[in-house]
């Protein structure tokens, strides 16, 4: 008989850890993939910034020497990522593909004004930092005018931030739900041994001896859970990818690891948690009140 009831007990038993580590997984998958959208809207954002130009038109008498000290100025400065010079046959150039014409042909001469096209660090791609670097350039007399488009900066920046915000307000509501489903799943796989938690308190077992096999048990849950969230995730992802003929890699390596030990890190911790309080609530129950839960 005993071994029959064993037989009977081990198939619902891996069912019920079966579904729980499936059901945890798919909560991580959710949590997982609005974290990876949050991380992915911060680098897109930090992409657009840094390749907004902002031009420096030099005086059309300027000299090789005023020249390369503004160089120099501009590399040596924290908010700079890049610069590029363009001479004014290169900008002649520039015009005549870009418009066709050559404004040397009604003019006699070349219009156009040399300029170093410089590529701003994320942190200082906004209207208030480019007004102080402004100012700052203003003291060079060879610079002309700067040109900065601050309306599509603006527009970056506000839509980014509106975005930020829809994103941690949803990652903070499938961070609470993800709590909840995962605690409730730990209790249900933990509910068909209440009886044998209560057995064991009740021939002296210390509270974590009882405890320790249970959490364990729901951090390997956890471990197993969390991989196949990020099987889940870095498969939609490649489908995405390959559904748009996207070749480039759309996620930094650096950000795919930081998500990968958000969600390793929210599983393990979560299950193990929800199996300390578990456990400990049938530690509380008499052995009478264990029959009407």
């Amino acid at each position: 008989m005993s071994n029959e009831s064993r037989k009977t007990r081990k198939p619902g038993f891996w069912n019920l850890h079966l579904t729980s580590t499936i059901s945890m997984s798919l909560v991580l998958f959710l949590v997982g993939l609005v974290c990876m959208l949050l991380f992915v809207a911060h680098d897109l954002s930090i992409y657009v910034k840094e390749n907004i130009n902002l031009s420096i038109i030099l005086d059309d008498n300027v000299n090789s020497t005023s020249e390369q000290r503004i160089q120099t100025y501009l590399l040596g400065a924290p908010f700079t990522k890049s610069v590029e010079y363009i001479s004014k046959d290169d900008a002649l150039k520039d015009h005549i593909a870009n418009l066709g014409e050559n404004p040397e042909d009604f003019l006699g001469y070349n219009p156009l004004l040399a300029s170093l096209e410089v590529k701003l660090n994320a942190n200082y791609a906004n209207n208030d930092s480019v007004n102080k670097i402004e100012s700052k350039l203003k003291a060079f007399k060879d610079i002309k005018r700067v040109i900065y488009q601050k309306d599509i900066v603006s527009l970056v920046n506000e839509n980014v931030s509106k975005m930020s915000l829809v994103l941690m307000a949803l990652a903070a509501i499938l961070l609470f739900v993800s709590i909840a489903l995962i605690n409730n799943t730990v209790r249900l796989s933990l509910y068909s041994n209440r009886f044998l938690i209560n057995t064991m308190k009740l021939v002296g077992a210390t509270p974590w001896f009882i405890r320790r096999p249970y959490i364990l048990s729901s951090m390997i849950n956890g471990v197993v859970a969390s991989v196949i969230s990020l099987f889940l995730l870095f498969g939609v992802i490649n489908f995405i990818q390959y559904q748009f003929g996207i070749t480039g890699m759309i996620i930094q390596p650096m950000t795919a690891v930081t998500v990968s030990f958000i969600v390793i890190l929210l599983g393990v911790s979560l299950a193990a948690i929800s199996s300390f309080f578990a456990v400990g609530r049938y530690l509380k129950m008499n052995t009478n009140d264990m029959y009407f839960i």
